[in-house]
């Protein structure tokens, strides 16, 4: 099983994650563009310079994200990615109704993969509600679930990992790892469990979560393995 690695670009500017993006094609499988957290964002830019697969998000700041304006201006880039066939866009699970229709709307006429997605920065949940989050995630509407949480044992690591056996149960790709240092193992080893790709930061001190380590170390594990 091909392990796909995505480089996960959060520069500042639209000339430096540009930049970045350009430098780190030749080396991964997606990049992705967080447009939350560059000033002059835009969409257009990326799909026309950059080859490689992109996935676009745009994380609102009630998931940690550098988004602060109004929703509907949020998602109106994220249509605009859909529109211009980029390969994926990222929508929270907990993202208002609305929001989920008009992406859906979108998809519904493009190629474009929806990722649906869930973070917990403070902690890993009990089973239960990880379990739940899932099954709402296979119910959204989104092609593809993610689910990241903070780890503070391998225990944590563990239970994050094994929600691929259900997620296969349900045939329903899914992102699943931790954050932490203690979830580092987990970006390594979730793309031989089952899980659909893992992230990583495109260069040194570049870091856009917790935990990352970068794409030419996570190149070198997956040659040594």
């Amino acid at each position: 099983m091909k392990k796909l690695i995505c480089a996960s670009i959060g520069k500042n500017t639209m000339l430096e994650a540009l930049q970045q993006a350009s430098a780190v094609a030749e080396r991964t499988d997606i990049i992705e563009i967080r447009l939350d957290l560059i000033e002059d964002r835009a969409v257009a830019p990326f799909l026309e310079q950059i080859a490689k697969p992109l996935l676009f998000t745009n994380r609102a700041s009630w998931e940690g994200g550098g988004f602060n304006g109004d929703e509907s201006a949020r998602i109106a880039l994220l249509a605009e990615a859909v529109i211009r066939t980029a390969a994926y866009v990222d929508l929270e699970l907990l993202a208002p109704p609305r929001s989920w229709s008009r992406l859906e709307q979108e998809c519904g006429r493009s190629a474009t993969k929806l990722i649906c997605s869930w973070h917990n920065f403070l902690e890993t949940p009990a089973d239960p509600v990880l379990l739940d989050k899932l099954e709402q995630m296979a119910d959204s509407g989104g092609h593809i679930g993610k689910i990241v949480t903070m780890a503070r044992d391998y225990r944590d690591v563990l239970r994050v990992l094994s929600l691929q056996e259900r997620a296969a149960q349900l045939d329903f790709p899914l992102i699943a790892f931790c954050m932490g240092a203690a979830g580092v193992i987990s970006r390594v080893a979730s793309p031989a469990l089952g899980g659909y790709m893992t992230y990583c930061a495109a260069d040194n001190g570049e870091m856009t979560a917790s935990g990352q380590i970068t794409v030419d170390d996570m190149l070198a594990i997956y040659s040594y393995l």
